[in-house]
C-alpha cells in the first residue's frame, strides 16, 4: 500500500467497491460525488470508472433517481425553488434533462403555494414602512430562495402582497 499527499492510505478496488456501496446505501448520491470519493480512496481515473459502472449496474448508483430525491428534498424540507435546485444539480454536474424531468414532477399548484407560504412568512418579518422597498426586500427574497420572477409577481399580485 502507498500513501498520497493526503495521507490517505490506497483502497485496494474490492475494499473500495465495498466502502461505495456503503456509501451508495446511507443515502442517494450523484455520480461526481461518488467518482471523488473513490478518488479519495487513492484510486486510479481507469479503476474509479470501473467501480462507477459497477455501482450502476448493481443499481448502488442511479442519477435519475438521485436527481428525483434531491428536487423532492430541496423543495419539500428546504422550500426552495427550481432556479437554486438546478443551478446546486449542475454543480453535482447532473445532466440538464435528468434535473428537467425532476424538477417536473414539481406540481405546479404546490409550487405557487410554497411561494406564497415564503411570502408571507417574510412580510410579516420585513420592518420597512416604505411599501417600494418593502416590495423589493420580499421579491429580493424570494429570488434569493431559487424562484423565478414571474411567478413571484404572479403570486404577490393575486394575493394582494405586491
Amino acid at each position: 500500500m502507498e500513501t498520497s499527499d493526503k495521507k490517505t492510505v490506497r483502497l485496494d478496488k474490492k475494499t473500495a467497491l465495498f466502502k461505495a456501496e456503503h456509501y451508495c446505501a446511507y443515502q442517494e448520491r450523484a455520480q461526481q460525488e461518488v467518482r471523488d470519493k473513490l478518488y479519495e480512496f487513492g484510486l486510479h481515473k481507469d479503476e474509479v470508472e470501473e467501480l462507477i459502472s459497477e455501482l450502476i449496474s448493481t443499481n448502488f448508483l442511479n442519477e435519475e433517481r438521485f436527481a428525483q430525491a434531491y428536487v423532492s428534498g430541496k423543495f419539500n424540507i428546504k422550500k426552495w425553488g427550481k432556479i437554486k435546485i438546478k443551478q446546486a444539480l449542475k454543480l453535482k454536474k447532473v445532466p440538464e434533462k435528468m434535473i428537467l424531468k425532476a424538477l417536473n414532477k414539481i406540481d405546479y399548484d404546490e409550487y405557487l403555494k410554497a411561494i406564497l407560504a415564503s411570502a408571507e412568512k417574510k412580510s410579516a418579518s420585513i420592518t420597512e414602512k416604505d411599501p417600494y422597498k418593502r416590495r423589493n426586500k420580499l421579491i429580493t427574497h424570494l429570488m434569493s430562495k431559487g424562484f423565478e420572477n414571474n411567478l413571484i409577481m404572479e403570486v404577490l399580485k393575486s394575493n394582494d402582497l405586491y
